[in-house]
């Protein structure tokens, strides 16, 4: 039976789309804005990964898997508006 696929953007490459596996996706991409905070001064990379990290469900994400899919999700999320990135030195992150 094949997968139900969703089509991700990537913030660094405008125009360009991958397809992802729809149930990973969306269980990231509700974790992730679960997680991320609204206001800033936001999560550096580091603090966002292992938020995701206990977020997300070993059974679905095994091994290190969350965090290519965080990753991923924060691309897509990010080049659709749903998340900023905030010019910081470390760069954060944070719901828009």
């Amino acid at each position: 039976m094949a997968r139900e696929m969703t089509l991700v953007e990537n913030v660094n490459h405008p125009g360009k789309t991958e397809r992802v596996d729809a149930v990973k996706y969306a269980a990231t991409r509700a974790a992730m804005l679960r997680v991320l905070p609204k206001k800033p001064p936001g999560m550096t990379q580091h603090e966002m990964m292992t938020a995701m990290r206990n977020a997300l469900s070993l059974e679905t994400f095994p091994g290190t898997t969350t965090t290519w899919w965080t990753k991923t999700v924060q691309l897509d999320l990010e080049a659709k508006g749903f998340v900023v990135r905030d010019p910081t030195k470390p760069l954060r992150w944070r719901r828009a």
